[in-house]
């Protein structure tokens, strides 16, 4: 048997690192027991869905021109409907990502004179531009749709007062991000986002509740459609593309709802009958396959990188025993100095452009310079290794993915690496 400890020595980890990481992780055994219960449950409903809508070898030739009769574009959205729990599904490659998907399912979903509401704060800082609160061209607000929100508590709870104060004639949606975002607040639980689906019908039964699932799919048992939202929409090259879809985003809901957005997605006549699945329609295939394990290889990866930083004492959210129900893990790192280290360990772990360093810059859609590591196989996925943040106070780095564990352990060994070479930390 080969000497792993060499191994990693010449991957630049030094033996005291590497000790301190073994320390951690002797400790996760339980928890990581866990996730590999979650993921297998999550195994046995994707290929349930599969089995039960008849995916066949003629579902991965793909289409191109209009992608009339597509039998694997139609067969793949009806495995996420059953999957997903909803009426229908639209899952396409072009969606671009997921902000793509958020945009289209509101800007299909509202008409002028309506009005969206977040019952949990400013959403994820891409969308703003999108809702109008930043000014931007085609924005929401451009075209006669207002904004509300309600900030939670500063405990992360759910202000019900203020939310149901904010819900009005005019609230035609409410928008729901599971994730934390560039936020240190909690990310909701399925079980959180059901009581809040609750008290909002409440309130305004008729409401359309739509939830920004990125990062969150695959973590719990249950979505958010089980919960009581009427629509659910994420990104392709996040959690269920399991790495090898290469594009795409999707919606699953209401089939009012999905619809409205394959109608704007296209256009006004054509709706879903349109859109081709070109070569990519094996990969959404199989990564929706794999995307339980990775998604509990990505977690993995959370929570030893949660363990590991609250050890040296940083804040991490969530923090070492906390549930999870997102892949994200946040690192209040306090200087820019540590976030560019952390980055730069992350880049310097990948299998692509592992001699690339990474560098703040001006980064449409945000509001402040970003940095980001990211050594993907597909650019920009998220379910990869990868680690981002805005170079503000409190200087907060965001960590997720790995598409194996292993991967995902490097990773954080060699963050840990880059500041303690920098004099940044002390083991």
């Amino acid at each position: 048997m080969g000497n792993k400890e060499e191994l990693y020595q010449s991957l630049g980890i030094d033996p005291q690192v590497l000790s301190f990481g073994e320390s951690i992780l002797s400790e996760l055994k339980d928890r990581f027991d866990g996730i590999d219960e979650t993921a297998e449950f999550n195994q046995l409903k994707v290929i349930k869905a599969m089995q039960e809508n008849r995916v066949s070898e003629a579902c991965f030739q793909g289409s191109t021109g209009y992608g009339y009769n597509d039998l694997g574009r139609d067969t793949l959205e009806t495995v996420y409907a059953s999957l997903f729990h909803g009426e229908d599904a639209l899952v396409r490659p072009q969606i671009t990502c997921g902000t793509h998907a958020l945009a289209l399912a509101l800007m299909s979903n509202l008409r002028p004179g309506d009005e969206l509401m977040s019952p949990v704060g400013k959403p994820y800082d891409t969308l703003e531009e999108v809702i109008g609160i930043r000014d931007s061209r085609g924005s929401l607000k451009e075209y006669g749709i207002s904004y509300r929100q309600a900030e939670l508590k500063p405990d992360g709870s759910f202000d019900f007062e203020a939310i149901r104060s904010s819900i009005n004639e005019r609230t035609r949606l409410v928008t729901i991000q599971r994730s934390k975002g560039y936020a240190s607040r909690p990310t909701l639980s399925v079980a959180r986002i059901g009581e809040l689906c609750r008290f909002i019908r409440g309130i305004k039964p008729d409401v359309i509740i739509m939830v920004d699932n990125c990062y969150g799919e695959f973590v719990e048992e249950k979505e958010p459609l089980e919960a009581g939202a009427d629509m659910i929409a994420g990104s392709l090259i996040k959690n269920p593309g399991g790495g090898l879809a290469p594009i795409g985003g999707y919606i699953v809901g209401k089939k009012e709802c999905v619809e409205n957005a394959a109608y704007r997605l296209t256009s006004p006549g054509l709706g879903k009958e349109v859109g081709a699945s070109l070569s990519v329609i094996q990969s959404f295939y199989q990564g929706l396959f794999l995307a339980p394990v990775v998604t509990a290889s990505a977690l993995k990866g959370a929570i030893f990188a949660a363990n590991i930083y609250e050890r040296l004492g940083f804040r991490v959210i969530p923090n070492g025993t906390e549930d999870r129900h997102d892949i994200i893990q946040a690192v209040e790192l306090e200087s820019p100095k540590r976030l560019i280290a952390f980055c730069k360990g992350i880049q310097a772990a990948a299998p692509v452009d592992s001699f690339v360093t990474p560098e703040p810059w001006d980064m449409p859609g945000y509001d402040s310079r970003v940095i980001m590591a990211a050594g993907a196989f597909n650019s920009g996925s998220s379910i990869e290794l990868s680690a981002d943040g805005p170079l503000k106070e409190p200087y907060i780095v965001y960590f997720q993915g790995g598409l194996t564990w292993p991967h995902a352990k490097l990773g954080i060994l060699k963050s840990l690496q880059a500041l303690k070479d920098e004099g940044l930390v002390s083991i």
